[in-house]
C-alpha cells in the first residue's frame, strides 16, 4: 500500500492557535499533520476539522486502548470528522474494533507496536519477553491478521516488519531526525533518509520542524532528503 504523502507534521503543541500558525506557515507544502494528545485535549478536535476542511491529511494520534465497544466508537467518532489515520495500541481485539468501527470510510487504522522512548530494560519492567525488535514484528503481524491498513514502528525496525509482513502494510514511522539534530527523549532514531530506504511508507517529524527558525525550510529540506533516498533506492 502506498501514501501519496509521506511527510506528518507532528504538531505538538500546547495551543491551537500556536499550531495552526505552523500550520500556516508550512502553506502547500505537501505534507499531513499529525495531532495528539496534547493537542487534542485542549481545543485540538476543531483544528482537526478545519484542517480537513482545508483538504488537509489529518493523523489522529489517539492511540486506543479499551474495551471493544468504546474502542470501535472512538473510531467511529474519529472516522465521521475526516481523519486519514488513526493510531490503535497494537491489541487483537483494539484493532478489530477499530476497523468495525471505521465502516466503509476512509479512514486507515495505524497499530502502534512500541513506543520510540521504549528499549529492552523498558520491555522487561512491563514483563514482556524478547527484543525491541522482536516484540514489534509480533505486534505488526497481530495488526494484519487484525485487519488494520498499518503499523507505527521506529525507523531501527523497519526492514524486520517488511521482511515479515511483505509490501502491503503501511509502515509509519516516528523517532526521525535529521542529520544532527537532537535525539530529544527518542532512542531509537534515524534519519529521513535512512528511514525511507529500510522501506517506511512515512515519516513523522515533530520538534525539527517546530523548533526550527523557518520551519518551511527544514520541512522542504527533510522532504528533499526523503526525495533523494528514494532516487538512490529505485532499481536501475
Amino acid at each position: 500500500m502506498t501514501l501519496n504523502l509521506r511527510l506528518f507534521v507532528a504538531l505538538d503543541l500546547p495551543e491551537v492557535n500556536e499550531a495552526r500558525t505552523i500550520a500556516k506557515r508550512l502553506g502547500t507544502l505537501p505534507c499531513g499533520f499529525k495531532i495528539g494528545h496534547q493537542l487534542l485535549y485542549s481545543g485540538g478536535e476543531a483544528l482537526v476539522r478545519e484542517l480537513i476542511a482545508e483538504g488537509r491529511q489529518v493523523f489522529v494520534d489517539a492511540k486506543l486502548l479499551d474495551i471493544g465497544a468504546t474502542v470501535a466508537k472512538g473510531a467511529a467518532s474519529i472516522a465521521a470528522m475526516g481523519a486519514a489515520f488513526l493510531t490503535v495500541h497494537a491489541r487483537p481485539k483494539a484493532l478489530a474494533a477499530a476497523v468495525r468501527g471505521r465502516g466503509q470510510t476512509s479512514l486507515k487504522i495505524l497499530a502502534v507496536t512500541v513506543l520510540t522512548d521504549l528499549d529492552e530494560a523498558d520491555l522487561a519492567a512491563e514483563g514482556q519477553h524478547g527484543t525491541v525488535a522482536e516484540t514489534v514484528v509480533a505486534r505488526a503481524r497481530i495488526a494484519k491478521e487484525a485487519g488494520a491498513d498499518g503499523i507505527v514502528c521506529s525507523p531501527r525496525e523497519i526492514a524486520l516488519v517488511r521482511s515479515a509482513v511483505g509490501p502491503d502494510l503501511l509502515i509509519v514511522t516516528p523517532g526521525v531526525r535529521p542529520q544532527g539534530a537532537a535525539q530529544d527523549d527518542q532512542r531509537r532514531v534515524a534519519t529521513p533518509a535512512e528511514a525511507i530506504r529500510a522501506g517506511a511508507s512515512a515519516i513523522v517529524v515533530g520538534r525539527p520542524i517546530l523548533a526550527a527558525v523557518d520551519p518551511l525550510a527544514a520541512a522542504q529540506a527533510i522532504l528533499a532528503e526523503m526525495d533523494s533516498a528514494s532516487v538512490q533506492a529505485s532499481p536501475a
